[in-house]
């Protein structure tokens, strides 16, 4: 068996996982961006004909599990393990979302970079003989988040111009010993990095030096760099954390070109739908991967990609007591290529 350790953080997976089904679920604003079309399923309804906002959540996952299960032709009891976490306290979104299904559950906080975690897990699991197939997803809603972290949202508060918004989707990924990818080939798990952020409606900011230690690590462990890979896609950055990883780069020497691209960027027209600097939470990455992304790659527009998803890890306690928000981002190289 080949070394799987490349580094410090990076691992090779000597058995790449292949994601073999996946499915996402959108709200209202996520249907009329420009990503509307790739979405398997989005509603009018904030409330998913639920009684409160965390309950939509939790059909959100209900729904993005069951789609992706059948696609993948399993049954729950077929699943080994399900990866999953949220933005809500004691990840409540995920839990009371996936209680129904009895697959053994492993809860996950890595806020926004929730999705690129529970990947990370899952494809660890299967490589290493743990598992078969396992589900790795996450979700989020604006108005769940909107409560928990600042105002509640009939309370109508001004948004400041760095602040993102919380998208109201969820995504969900079946992986697999066996099948036809694309496959998960590297991961580098992140480190905790804190720059003394402390504006909770800056997150770009925030998480933006995470984004650029955990990048810089995987290309150094590696031995590969931006060029070799079709896109490079951060999550959740939005436009001012997107720059500032750019310019981080740029001053290392590193161009890292039109192929950057960033999940809170691309799901909402942020002109005509008013997004301020981008989208934001575990469901924008979760929902763009399980769409956009792997649809992408199966049409074989994108043969190699990188996905980092990045976190902010901070709590409303924690805000009001004036600490700074430390980020998280973990990367991922996705292969539609032979290995």
């Amino acid at each position: 068996m080949r070394k799987k350790r490349l580094g410090r953080q990076t691992v090779a997976l000597s058995n790449p996982p292949a994601v073999i089904a996946s499915a996402n679920i959108g709200g209202k604003m996520e249907g009329q961006g420009p990503l509307g079309g790739w979405f398997d399923e989005w509603s009018e309804d904030s409330f998913f004909g639920e009684k409160t906002w965390e309950k939509a959540e939790s059909a959100m996952q209900k729904k993005a599990l069951r789609r992706a299960l059948k696609r993948a032709g399993l049954r729950p009891g077929q699943v080994d393990f399900v990866f999953a976490g949220d933005l809500l306290n004691q990840c409540i979104g995920s839990s009371f979302g996936l209680r129904e299904f009895g697959i053994p559950f492993y809860g996950l906080y890595g806020a926004c970079s929730t999705m690129g975690e529970s990947l990370a897990l899952a494809a660890l699991a299967i490589d290493g003989g743990f598992a078969d197939y396992c589900a790795a997803m996450t979700s989020s809603h604006f108005c769940t988040a909107e409560r928990q972290y600042r105002m509640p949202v009939p309370y109508g508060s001004q948004r400041t111009p760095t602040a993102q918004w919380t998208a109201t989707a969820a995504g969900c990924s079946i992986l697999a010993r066996e099948g036809g990818g694309p496959r998960i080939t590297l991961v580098t798990c992140g480190k905790i990095v804190d720059k003394g952020i402390t504006d909770a409606n800056n997150m770009g900011a925030a998480m933006a030096p995470a984004a650029y230690d955990t990048l810089r690590a995987f290309f150094a462990e590696t031995g590969t760099a931006p060029e070799d890979y079709d896109r490079v896609i951060t999550g959740d950055l939005g436009e001012l954390g997107h720059a500032i990883v750019r310019d981080f780069f740029a001053r290392d020497g590193v161009d890292l070109g039109d192929a950057f691209a960033d999940c809170g960027l691309l799901l909402y027209d942020r002109q005509k739908q008013d997004m301020h600097a981008g989208g934001s939470g575990c469901g924008c990455a979760a929902s763009v991967f399980n769409g956009y992304i792997l649809d992408q790659m199966r049409r074989g527009v994108w043969k190699k990609i990188v996905f980092a998803p990045t976190g902010a890890l901070l709590s409303p306690t924690s805000s009001f007591q004036g600490e700074s928000v430390p980020g998280i981002c973990h990367a991922l190289c996705v292969s539609a290529e032979s290995v």
